[in-house]
């Protein structure tokens, strides 16, 4: 009888405590697991998105940057002088009359890219740019008048040159018929006419000096593939630079400006930036015609297509701010003071020296008096005039974007020069533009939104199905061990019992089963 039970305990010690203790030790695994999945699961996440994102042969994201599926359009408004004789002869305010929008359907492809050995890919830049008559305000055969920009840039740069050479220049211009207004279609504006001051420069100006276009106009050749070579960072190598520009046209900086700063061209074309995006951080955005990185900082989250979430970048408020405003912008003034005005870019050292200024439309975060100089410019409306890109955060994709710009002719009196000695001081809005996307299509849009929703759901899933599936299997097996330790206890009280009690059914307590006869000692027997 002892044996047996002796036996059982043995048992109840084997296989059936380690049975339970095995489930312990699973238990505790699947917690730790869990924390180890609520710790770094948003890590894990990461890194798999970092490596899709890298640009590659053959892989989906570089098949969307190198030919996006999107077709963004431009929308360009015309500012037409109506008085430009009064203008001139009696010192009137200019009336302008915005003309527009006139909407040209763009296609982006990158061309001729190529990878290097250092983790970039070079390109060349093709855009398309096709009229929409249909979503257009007015024909591009309109006729416009605007100041003659070749003109007056090259009046204002003779204003600090030789007495004979201002009066060469006026006989030349008289000679030739040339004013301080033309009038043009808007379709020759933006990509050319020929001009008789360019057509005679051609032929004078020695050919190290010689302008690189033979017409004029404000989108001269743009309509196709840009000459210059871009190379930008894949993010094979470093993804905190992914789409970041290395090289533009070979050159790693700017010439133009004061400090390495400023001069500095490693920000994204805008189409794509690193990953990883926070609330916090500054985007760089650089384009050769604004001759500088534009700084966006975060405005507001917004909701784009697909119902994928993204945070609206905007420039800063003092991004055009005079130095008096804004020191960081002393760099941008390199032969002042004077310097631009308050809400003015001065880009005339990256376009052959041309007086342009650029500012945002309606001249949106610039001096009032710019607006009040003129007759016919509405007061801005930042909802219409604000510049922004909407960001994917996780990826770094833009998801939706507003490029709004507004080029400006500032035009200087030179007194010599017959045709504009009643030209005042005055900065002269020719016309603003807004080029970009509204969202982006389904089949990309599709792939975000599953970046963004599913991530968080598969964390919590798995992070409580391990928290609860382990504590169950723990408190499941703490209970079964108490309940084990439990009986073992009773079995060896029980043992105990059995060799402390007699046998009284048979009169025995003895285990060879002997019958024990009662005796008494003699010594008390009466």
């Amino acid at each position: 009888m002892q044996g047996g039970k002796n036996k059982l305990v043995a048992k109840l010690k084997s296989s059936f405590l380690r049975k339970w203790w095995f489930v312990v030790v699973v238990s505790l695994g699947l917690l730790i697991f869990g924390a180890i999945v609520a710790a770094f699961f948003t890590s894990w996440v990461d890194l798999f998105i970092e490596g899709e994102i890298v640009l590659k042969n053959g892989s989906q994201t570089f098949d969307w940057w190198r030919k996006p599926p999107v077709h963004p359009v431009m929308r360009v408004y015309i500012y037409n002088v109506t008085n430009a004789d009064a203008f001139l002869n009696n010192a009137e305010k200019p009336i302008l009359n915005e003309l527009g929008p006139y909407v040209y359907v763009e296609t982006w492809e990158k061309v001729a890219v190529a990878f290097n050995d250092n983790g970039t890919v070079s390109f060349q830049q093709k855009k398309v740019f096709k009229f929409d008559a249909e979503q257009s305000v007015g024909d591009i055969e309109d006729m416009v008048v605007v100041p003659n920009i070749p003109m007056l840039s090259a009046t204002s740069q003779s204003k600090h040159a030789a007495r004979f050479l201002r009066l060469a220049m006026a006989s030349i211009m008289d000679i030739l018929k040339i004013k301080p207004f033309v009038e043009v279609s808007v379709g020759q504006l933006l990509w050319g006419y020929e001009d008789p001051l360019l057509k005679l420069a051609k032929d004078v100006v020695p050919k190290e000096q010689k302008l690189p276009y033979e017409e004029f106009g404000l989108m001269y050749g743009k309509n196709g593939t840009a000459k210059e070579v871009v190379t930008i960072f894949t993010g094979a190598s470093d993804i905190t630079r992914y789409g970041l520009i290395d090289r533009f046209d070979g050159k790693s900086a700017l010439p133009h400006w004061k400090t390495d700063e400023c001069n500095r061209i490693n920000g994204s074309d805008g189409s794509i930036f690193p990953p990883h995006i926070t609330k916090n951080t500054t985007l760089y955005v650089y384009d050769k015609d604004m001759c500088r990185l534009l700084p966006l900082r975060y405005l507001r989250d917004v909701v784009t297509n697909g119902g994928v979430n993204g945070y609206r970048f905007t420039p800063p408020e003092n991004v055009f701010a005079e130095p008096a405003i804004n020191p960081e912008n002393d760099c941008f003034c390199p032969t002042g003071p004077p310097c631009a005005p308050h809400g003015l870019m001065n880009v005339s050292f990256c376009q052959y020296d041309s007086p342009i200024m650029l500012s945002f439309p309606h001249f949106y975060l610039a001096d009032p008096k710019l607006r009040d100089a003129v007759i016919g410019v509405d007061a801005p409306d930042p909802e219409k005039h604000r510049l922004y890109i909407d960001v994917h955060p996780k990826m770094g994709t833009a998801l939706g974007a507003r490029a709004r710009v507004q080029i400006n002719l500032a035009v200087s009196q030179v007194v010599d020069i017959k045709q504009v000695a009643t030209f005042p001081d005055i900065v002269f809005p020719i016309m603003w533009f807004e080029d970009g996307i509204d969202g982006l299509p389904e089949e990309v849009t599709g792939l975000l939104a599953l970046a963004q929703n599913v991530p968080p759901v598969a964390r919590s899933a798995l992070m409580y199905g391990l928290f609860i599936l382990g504590g169950l299997l723990l408190i499941l097996a703490v209970g079964c061990l108490v309940r084990s330790s439990g009986r073992q206890e009773t079995l060896n009280l029980e043992g105990t019992q059995h060799y402390a009690k007699p046998n009284e059914k048979n009169g025995k307590n003895h285990s060879n089963g002997k019958s024990l006869e009662t005796r008494t000692n003699p010594a008390f027997e009466q």
